[in-house]
């Protein structure tokens, strides 16, 4: 961390009822968040600023239960192994890291209650509170060394973690993943029971937020392997550090959390139960909603959306997100389609799909929800290094309508004139209306600009994350959101990889050794604007060879009840119930 240009941007959005309305913090900049701010030498400091608190009043007499749609079933709660926002929120609930965000989503102490850093920014030495798991036993240092091991080993079953990346930033932990160090090699050592040193590649300006994110939450040695398939299904072994702990889970029905009453800051956290819904069909939710079965819900169904905004039951959010298609560009499709393969090999394809997408119709007509046609892969709301919106600084390409000469033109230079020749494509997405409604209107658009004839397939959430991952698909629907208020978020996932179980994820298997140079650099580059230039570089790449369609960049639109009072909602997707309370 350079300390002449090294700053960390952070965005905010709370979810605050207390007024019966969400309040939406500006862009808030703060140089406090990161190491370099207070913490340039050995001498001890505290892990961040102090949290904004959110209080609760005394006497609270209705019942502390709170209901919420969480959407589609989980494929997972175990936090080495999710990707999905939907569990990452049931995961921040559970859990605490080295740090956790406050409500405006700045990186406060969590379990580390202090930290120092050497002077070349490169080794962190936590220092822990006295906290405890769900089943009274203590938090130790050792309980992170393992969770992030494990989180990084390749042998991981059911599979590898596709977040593995994530710890790449821990010295020898890319290594590690790919087996070519021993796990006594990776810079985590739990020097006692309460000091964490972690040792890094190269200074991290947004180190301390990734401690806060679920891949780098602890988990439990003992109780993962008592039961390694199960654990993370069952109330016996699923132990956890965080304001609440879990109860049950009955598939396709509900997931029940229960106040941890061994939580640390117990005493500020009022809800007693949390029931997480599992109902992913939109109108399905709002009608439950509507009836009175469900406090909060996401994703209303679209046609709904403007008459739920005009009465003030929902309200429209910053989001950090881009809603694509990801391409299948394996040499495996070959193999299973050699003709699909042969089309989406060629970048023309790629770009005429692109650019026979109008994007302005799908927001004005389907999703309705205010998005932003995507002109790039970074979403707007993106710091760059001197504080401009990365995602402004280029457009690559701003027609929200696409263009559909253009499109034509690259159809017939791949050898395909008017859609002659080309194979049926396979449009895969997960089940929902929205998505469904979004592939239909792909579908039409792709045969009334291009002459191409796609058949749509849909699968439930948990399989066809499943799809995606081992590439049973040609092309597949595909969102990703910002873990962290850094360009680096959006790119560093389509790095190649090699083999099996360490792609992350690169669904697309996208593989560019020049754009994978100008990641790595970016990763250990201390000049920001030089940094910056190598990112705007990649994203130029990415746009080029189009492993993805960008569609548009989210806004997430929420329905609350008024009652639910100070439900924190966050730009990067999270939704925090820790001080939250019912209050009618």
């Amino acid at each position: 961390m350079n300390r002449k240009l090294f700053k960390s941007t952070l965005l905010a959005a709370v979810l605050s009822l207390t007024a019966s309305v969400f309040a939406v913090p500006a862009l808030a900049t703060s140089n406090a968040s990161d190491a370099s701010s207070n913490t340039s030498s050995n001498a001890a400091a505290p892990a961040a600023p102090a949290a904004e608190t959110l209080t609760i009043p005394k006497d609270l007499k209705d019942e502390q239960v709170l209901r919420h749609n969480l959407g589609a079933e989980p494929k997972t709660l175990d936090p080495a192994l999710n990707t999905a926002v939907e569990a990452g929120s049931a995961l921040q609930n559970l859990f605490v890291g080295l740090m956790k965000t406050d409500p405006n989503m700045i990186p406060v102490p969590g379990v580390a209650e202090s930290y120092t850093v050497s002077d070349d920014q490169t080794v962190y030495t936590f220092k822990l509170r006295d906290s405890k798991w769900s089943d009274g036993q203590p938090v130790v240092a050792e309980d992170f060394r393992y969770a992030w091991l494990r989180a990084l080993d390749p042998n991981l079953k059911p599979n590898a973690a596709e977040y593995a990346y994530q710890l790449y930033y821990i010295k020898n932990g890319e290594k590690f993943n790919k087996g070519e160090v021993a796990a006594e090699e990776v810079g985590i050592k739990a020097l006692d029971d309460k000091t964490l040193e972690v040792t890094l590649e190269a200074p991290c300006a947004y180190f301390l937020a990734l401690t806060a994110f679920p891949t780098y939450f602890p988990v439990r040695k003992d109780m993962v392997e008592k039961n390694p398939d199960k654990w993370a299904t069952v109330k016996e072994t699923y132990v956890s550090n965080g304001p609440f702990k879990f109860e049950s889970w009955t598939n396709k029905d509900k997931i029940i959390f229960t106040k941890n009453e061994n939580y640390y800051g117990a005493e500020n956290v009022a809800l007693q139960k949390i029931e997480f819904s599992l109902v992913d069909d939109a109108q399905t939710a709002l009608a439950a909603f509507k009836a009175g079965e469900l406090d909060t819900i996401e994703g209303p169904p679209s046609m709904e959306i403007p008459s739920l905004l005009a009465d003030g039951t929902a309200q429209i959010l910053p989001y950090l997100g881009t809603y694509f298609y990801v391409i299948n560009m394996r040499p495996e499709l070959k193999d299973s389609n050699p003709e699909v393969y042969e089309a989406l090999s060629k970048p023309e394809v790629r770009k005429a799909l692109f650019l026979a997408i109008d994007k302005k119709a799908i927001i004005d007509n389907v999703t309705m929800g205010q998005q932003t046609p995507a002109w790039g892969f970074v979403p707007k709301g993106i710091p760059d290094f001197d504080g401009t919106d990365f995602a402004e600084k280029t457009k690559y390409y701003p027609e929200d309508s696409g263009n559909i000469e253009e499109a034509k033109k690259l159809l017939e230079q791949a050898g395909y004139p008017g859609g002659q020749g080309f194979p049926m494509l396979t449009l895969k997405y997960n089940n929902g209306t929205g998505h469904q409604n979004i592939a239909v209107a792909m579908q039409a658009m792709w045969m009334q600009n291009l002459g191409i004839q796609v058949q749509l397939a849909n699968e439930e959430w948990a399989v066809f994350q499943t799809s995606r991952i081992n590439g049973d698909f040609e092309i597949a629907r595909h969102g990703w959101i910002a873990d962290y208020a850094d360009p680096m978020t959006m790119l560093d996932m389509w790095v190649a990889g090699s083999g099996t179980g360490v792609w992350g994820n690169n669904d697309a298997h996208y593989n560019n050794p020049e754009y994978d140079k100008l990641i790595k650099d970016a990763k250990v580059e201390t000049d920001m604007e030089k940094r910056s230039e190598m990112l705007h570089k990649a994203e130029e790449i990415l746009m080029t060879d189009m492993p993805v369609l960008p569609i548009y960049f989210y806004t997430n639109i929420v329905c609350y009840r008024p009652y639910a009072k100070q439900v924190v909602k966050s730009p990067l997707g999270f939704i925090f119930f820790e001080n939250a309370y019912i209050q009618k």
